[in-house]
């Protein structure tokens, strides 16, 4: 049997990292066991999911390294792959369903359905379709129709448990009375999820979904639909833990960057982040923190998903970013940085950036912290508070540091720190009282690369400008 699995996002939005694990969890099943990874667009909630979205989503895959076989851009025999363009399909199994007598149109209002939901709670009772337009007779429907009632297709549940063996949570049973007759077809001629889930994974031959645990309770509806529409195969179901924030609540915009696009443009990079979208719920044992790309692959079991929430920590994921920048080539990382220099408006030399990348790769655990660190190489600098507050008192000093430097024969790293640590020597000077104004001077802040190596990067030039200008006061 060849594994089949997909990632089958409603896209409204940016993707959500839930979303990205998600898809991650299920190509690496797909490339372990061999299989196919299928991405399919369920876009019939047209009020929310946009085509923007829908390829905002494809951009991040791809940008995560995420690839599928089938769907989208890629073709494939189970197509097409936007709900969308299968509306035809879900209204012939719709046929099919009543006919066979498993499903039947239920005449109740939004407003009669709550007032029923009210009651049930105010009884006690779980709330839930009571049935109401299960028995009706031809009479009876008759008479809805010609109130011009709108109609939904509803799935008329047969009342027996339904037990399924979780991937991830192990056996699950549903109660019969608890699984209520839902919708599958709107009043506007639309699927709903229900049905629509069910058969696509019915015919796109879905040997296996592993999806969020919030669509958990959805499973007994949909294993109920594919054996009535007499399905060969019900796939094998894997729902996977939640992410929460550090409040234990499920992760959302309060806590911070939750999307994919918003992760990328902060500068982290792709294998950091599906590093730690790995981690989270997973894990091969109690030791290993980083794994390359087909190390997660050979080991990925969802026997090692956790059933407990999975806890999103944003100072963990910017140490193992960090992690992954120093491992980076220089070259990856000048482009890189080059990109976000000009992305934030300042005309970087990429040649420049690449002799500079030495001096922060060990410091960053942000591509965008690069902006900060190199702007002085290409703007000349308005010293902020802490840098102002260095260099008043320090101009005489200042003008001393400018008129020892200009007198050099090479400009080199080696030959400035000689000088600067000979003029520190001179005056009886601690590091910070020497070398502080000079660095707020240069780079009009007091964090910045290494200084001798920053001043040999600025020039000769630009150093003794920047220095006599911060003599001057």
């Amino acid at each position: 049997m060849t594994v089949r699995v997909r990632f089958a996002p409603a896209p409204s939005g940016e993707m959500h990292v839930g979303n990205a694990r998600t898809a991650l969890f299920d190509w690496l099943f797909a490339r372990h066991h061999g299989g196919v990874m299928i991405l399919r667009i369920e876009d019939t909630d047209q009020e929310r999911v946009t085509d923007e979205a829908i390829t905002g989503v494809q951009e991040s895959l791809r940008w995560l390294g995420i690839d599928w076989d089938e769907g989208p851009g890629v073709g494939g025999d189970h197509g097409p792959y936007r709900q969308m363009e299968r509306l035809d399909l879900y209204r012939e199994v719709t046929d099919r369903l009543l006919q066979q007598g498993d499903a039947y149109r239920c005449y109740c209002t939004p407003e009669e359905l709550e007032e029923r939901r009210k009651r049930a709670l105010e009884r006690g009772e779980r709330p839930g379709y009571d049935g109401r337009c299960r028995e009706l007779d031809e009479q009876e429907r008759a008479a809805f129709e010609a109130e011009g009632r709108p109609l939904a297709i509803r799935f008329a549940t047969p009342e027996r448990d339904v037990t399924f063996e979780d991937l991830v949570r192990g056996e699950a049973t549903f109660r019969g009375p608890d699984v209520t007759d839902f919708v599958i077809l709107r009043s506007n001629g639309l699927p709903t999820y229900l049905l629509a889930a069910a058969v696509d994974d019915w015919k796109m031959e879905m040997t296996h979904v592993i999806r969020g645990e919030d669509l958990f309770s959805s499973t007994p509806r949909q294993i109920l639909l594919l054996e009535a529409v007499g399905a060969e195969r019900i796939p094998a179901y894997g729902h996977l833990p939640l992410i929460v924030g550090p409040d234990r609540a499920p992760l959302s915009k309060r806590h911070g960057a939750v999307a994919v696009e918003r992760f990328r443009e902060e500068g982290f990079l792709p294998e950091a982040l599906v590093n730690y979208l790995a981690l989270l719920g997973w894990s091969y044992d109690d030791h290993t923190t980083f794994f390359a790309r087909e190390e997660l692959i050979e080991r990925f079991d969802l026997s090692r998903v956790s059933h407990n929430p999975a806890a999103f920590d944003r100072e963990k994921l910017e140490w193992m970013n960090g992690h992954y920048i120093r491992e980076s080539s220089d070259e990856r990382l000048a482009d890189l940085a080059t990109q976000f220099l000009k992305d934030a408006g300042v005309s970087a030399d990429r040649d420049v950036v690449l002799r500079a990348v030495p001096l922060i790769k060990e410091r960053m655990k942000l591509l965008s912290e690069a902006v900060d660190f190199l702007r002085f190489l290409f703007e000349d600098p308005e010293p902020d508070e802490k840098a102002r507050a260095q260099i008043e008192g320090s101009e005489d000093y200042l003008r001393e540091v400018a008129d020892r430097l200009e007198g050099l024969e090479g400009w080199s790293a080696a030959a400035i720190e000689e000088v600067l640590r000979g003029l520190k020597e001179e005056r009886e000077l601690g590091s910070k009282k020497a070398f502080q104004p000079v660095r707020a001077a240069v780079t009009g802040t007091l964090i910045s690369p290494p200084l001798f190596e920053s001043i040999e990067l600025l020039g000769r030039e630009r150093t003794l400008a920047r220095l006599r200008a911060a003599a001057r006061g």
